[in-house]
């Protein structure tokens, strides 16, 4: 199966998915506002998310899926899958002590890194009872990686990519059917996680069962493969830490913001995160695999090859959304959230965050691209070293950034750390040897670009066209809006296929069987 056809299967679960999300994140922004129980709820989700971008999707699966897709290749199924039960074994044991002790001493963590919520006694109690319920999320997601891994490897990825809309559908049933059943609905939204979570770990169960893999439990034993595990997720948890420390450090500075602030910062990276999802998350979960056994077949042009189409259809896809982003943030936000307890107020910081990330938006989705290039060949260690880079680069930015523009210098400064750290992941496999930029790939970068100016430009002639829908009724914001959305794309397939910029074949491709 071609990386155009894995994306679009992994890209169009994603997406719907990533709609389901919006849904969730309009039942909240109208259910609890922006305002503290949203901060509190915030922190308490942001948590467990943490942690799952440090293993699950991180230091783990960076150091199972190539071993794994590596021993398939090499020694068949029989030692991959025994190989699969014996890392399983090991990191159930390692989780379960994990979230124990963190479960105990949820306060401390809190205290760590939401210290602004220390003066206010009932925010600070708030934060730790939702982090509680929703912590165990933790567990079930680390595991379910592994068996997405396994899954991911066999370029079965229709079912790891619809894993996220139990979340989603979960926490809606609980905002629409809990809401008023507990303390708050964000009591009712954390134990949602946690539920979601192991819906989620039954899910993949018995899709692995269906494949033929079927995971037996067993006692952990350090054997070789899982010594080359712990080994390559050393650095690998590390450079994950690094990053999401970042985000971190973020969440800590926003706490001593005024109150709403973290909400900004949340409703714009959710607007944001949609096409890093459905596009970015995508081509890594796609390309892991693929190059990984691309390098252990030793075919290095297939791996060029494979990384500059990932690029392309990254690109082809984040660089209009930036523009859109940029251009009528307010509109969008508006439509999709302003409602209930989500102000007018609400809408203008948020639109003008969102613009902040925005402009990082086609470097976190690179990222995604170039970081497989590292693990693929079981180099953990040089992502780590420009994370750490990005790091400091984003501490030093958030704290003059924040001094004149808020919440909104820290969006500024994670959109900056962020293209910095893709120079550097490009940069450095340039000079390994094990990536190249190619003419024709440059030409269609800047064909992208201009084609993306292009449809900003109408979509910003069109707006005044449809502004009465927009700030009308329900029904006439959700027409406005999709006229503005679908001009805009349309103006956007127009000027690529006027510019030749989208292939045939590529078309092709897309929807053929293979």
């Amino acid at each position: 199966m071609s990386i155009l056809k894995s994306t679009a299967i992994f890209g169009s679960f994603t997406m719907i998915s990533r709609i389901l999300g919006f849904i969730r994140d309009i039942l909240m922004a109208a259910v609890l506002g922006a305002g503290a129980i949203t901060d509190c709820f915030v922190v308490a989700f942001k948590l467990p998310n943490f942690f799952r971008r440090l293993f699950a999707e991180g230091a783990f699966s960076a150091s199972y899926v190539p071993i794994f897709s590596a021993t398939l290749e090499k020694d068949g199924k029989e030692v991959a899958l025994k190989f699969a039960e014996e890392a399983f074994a090991c990191l159930l044991i390692t989780l379960l002590l994990f979230v124990a002790i963190f479960e105990l001493f949820t306060p401390a963590l809190i205290f760590t890194i939401a210290n602004g919520f220390v003066d206010d006694e009932a925010k600070f109690s708030l934060a730790v009872i939702l982090t509680r319920y929703t912590f165990p999320f933790i567990l079930f997601v680390s595991l379910s990686s592994l068996l997405a891994g396994i899954l991911n490897s066999l370029g079965r990825f229709a079912e790891t990519a619809a894993v996220p809309i139990i979340l989603n559908i979960c926490m809606i049933s609980a905002l629409v059917f809990a809401a008023n059943t507990l303390e708050t609905p964000a009591h009712a939204l954390a134990i949602a996680v946690s539920v979601a979570g192991f819906i989620q770990l039954i899910f993949l169960f018995r899709a692995c069962y269906s494949a033929g893999y079927r995971i037996k439990f067993k006692m952990p034993k350090l054997t070789p493969k899982v010594k080359k595990l712990l080994i390559v997720m050393g650095p690998a948890a590390l450079g994950a830490g690094v990053i999401q420390l970042n985000l971190l450090l973020d969440m800590i500075i926003a706490s001593h913001l005024p109150d709403a602030s973290m909400s900004y910062l949340y409703y714009a990276d959710r607007l944001n995160q949609f096409p890093v999802g459905v596009i970015g998350v995508a081509l890594g979960t796609v390309l892991l695999p693929l190059l990984s056994r691309n390098i252990a077949s030793g075919d290095e042009v297939l791996v060029l090859k494979n990384q500059n189409q990932a690029i392309e259809m990254g690109l082809f896809f984040t660089v209009p959304a930036a523009v859109a982003f940029i251009v009528v943030p307010a509109d969008l936000i508006h439509v999709l959230l302003e409602r209930s307890s989500f102000t007018s107020e609400a809408t203008a910081q948020t639109s003008l965050t969102l613009m902040a990330y925005a402009a990082g938006l086609p470097a976190y989705v690179l990222a995604k691209v170039f970081v497989p290039g590292y693990f693929a060949r079981n180099d953990t260690k040089t992502p780590l070293k420009f994370a750490i880079v990005a790091l400091f680069i984003n501490i030093s930015l958030n704290l003059i950034l924040m001094q004149y523009f808020a919440h909104v210098g820290l969006a500024m400064a994670t959109a900056i750390s962020a293209w910095i750290n893709v120079f550097m992941l490009a940069g450095g496999l340039m000079l390994r040897g094990h990536y190249k930029i190619e003419n024709s790939l440059l030409i269609r970068l800047f064909k992208y670009l201009i084609c993306s100016v292009i449809m900003g430009s109408a979509v910003w002639l069109i707006r005044p066209l449809v502004k009465e829908l927009i700030y009308g009724n329900a029904a006439e914001q959700v027409a406005g809006l999709l006229i503005l959305v679908f001009s805009g794309f349309a103006v956007y397939l127009f000027a690529t296929f006027l510019t030749k910029t989208v292939k045939k074949e590529e078309l092709k491709a897309l929807f053929s069987k293979r």
